[in-house]
């Protein structure tokens, strides 16, 4: 009955039927379904005033999940081969996506930002996309050079060829947050797959110096590293925006308002429904609905890097590496996100993976589980070692 859809067995319709890694799914369709819970009480009021439908951010939402759903059916019906063989021609497309989108008429620009590129009523963001393919062509840089890459300083060198062009690209939108999360999934990577400590701690004093001249450079980045330390000072200015989640924050309490009753959410706190829904969340669900949602990622994302793990023994390098790659994606994205929030960090324009509102991070989030049920199903079945081999049953139609 499916056989037009599966040219290869997959997670979905193989030999044991649907075969998927149940507590990874479980955990990130908890993450979705808050995620959901929480846009639609966070939104309500802004989408009311806007549009006159108080859900008209929820069934977009909802939109953007069923698009997410079916991005992870096909990454989990593409074979990880597939996405080492094509890592260039991935590459080559993100490159061209970041240049189009800061393309006068081609990018969309939002609050000072071109981040996006418009195709209707849905927008696409490029450093979303951007980001997963460069964790592909990494794994796959770091499978076909894994001798030059431990030895030599051209091998460890080489990939920031690569990389330092995509860097370029997310600030010229600007895209500050996108970039740190990039390449430090990136570094992470390259000591996962063997780079001396040395070499490793030079990069990082590397990134860090480039970090710092960055923030020096810009005024507005000086500006937001002087106010998130004392956003009292400004509070009505630069400071509003995290005064106003600091007290979401201290209006949650341990047990929250109870949801749907938030305060700040009336036109109090921008971008409620996105950058900062952690605050909504925490003023309606209180600090231990908060922490819940934070050990809910701790799983998740420990998960994800024990699939790592395990396709690594399983000796299947890239698909060890991707695993570690969107692990530390969303770890990066996260600590990012909540740091905003908290008042730990400055503010940046980062969504909560799973939680937020935006088409594009929970699309690219959905296709990132599908291609970690992938890993894992693949490590397990041993599709991709040379001992495995397709029998017929694999392949005949379902009666």
């Amino acid at each position: 009955m499916f056989s037009f859809m599966r040219p290869y067995p997959s997670p979905l319709i193989s030999r044991n039927g649907i075969d998927l890694d149940f507590p990874l799914l479980a955990g990130c369709l908890a993450l979705l379904g808050l995620g959901l819970v929480m846009v639609t009480s966070a939104s309500s009021e802004v989408a009311s005033a806007q549009s006159g439908n108080p859900l008209y951010f929820s069934v977009r939402h909802l939109i953007y999940l069923a698009i997410g759903f079916v991005a992870c059916g096909v990454t989990m019906m593409t074979p990880m081969e597939t996405w080492q063989r094509l890592s260039w021609k991935l590459l080559g497309v993100a490159f061209l996506l970041l240049i189009a989108v800061i393309t006068p008429g081609v990018g969309r620009e939002v609050n000072g930002s071109m981040r996006w590129i418009g195709f209707g009523l849905f927008n696409i963001q490029p450093s979303e996309i951007a980001k997963v393919f460069v964790v592909v062509f990494m794994a796959a840089y770091l499978v076909r050079r894994q001798h030059e890459v431990r030895e030599s300083w051209i091998g460890f060198f080489k990939p920031f060829a690569v990389l330092l062009p995509f860097a370029g690209l997310l600030l010229r939108e600007p895209d500050f947050g996108a970039t740190v999360v990039m390449m430090g999934a990136a570094a992470a990577m390259l000591f996962l797959g063997g780079v001396g400590l040395f070499r490793f701690g030079l990069m990082v004093a590397l990134a860090v110096g480039a970090v710092a001249l960055l923030i020096w450079s810009q005024p507005y980045r000086m500006a937001r590293l002087t106010n998130f330390s004392d956003p009292w000072a400004d509070q009505f200015g630069a400071g509003y925006q995290l005064s106003q989640a600091l007290i979401a924050f201290g209006r949650g309490g341990w047990l929250g308002m109870g949801l749907g009753n938030s305060i700040q959410k009336q036109f109090y706190l921008p971008e409620a429904h996105t950058d900062f829904v952690f605050a909504v969340l925490a003023e309606e669900l209180g600090i231990v609905g908060a922490l819940a949602t934070v050990g809910l990622f701790v799983f998740v994302s420990l998960r994800a890097l024990y699939i790592g793990i395990w396709a690594e023994q399983a000796k299947q390098y890239f698909s060890a590496y991707v695993a570690y790659g969107l692990a530390f994606l969303w770890i990066g994205q996260f600590l990012i996100n909540v740091g905003v929030n908290v008042g730990l960090l400055p503010t940046k324009g980062l969504t909560l993976p799973f939680l937020s509102y935006g088409g594009s991070s929970l699309v690219i989030c959905c296709g990132c589980l599908g291609m970690l049920l992938r890993i894992e199903w693949e490590r397990r079945t041993a599709v991709g070692s040379d001992e495995f081999e397709f029998s017929e049953e694999d392949f005949a139609d379902e009666r």
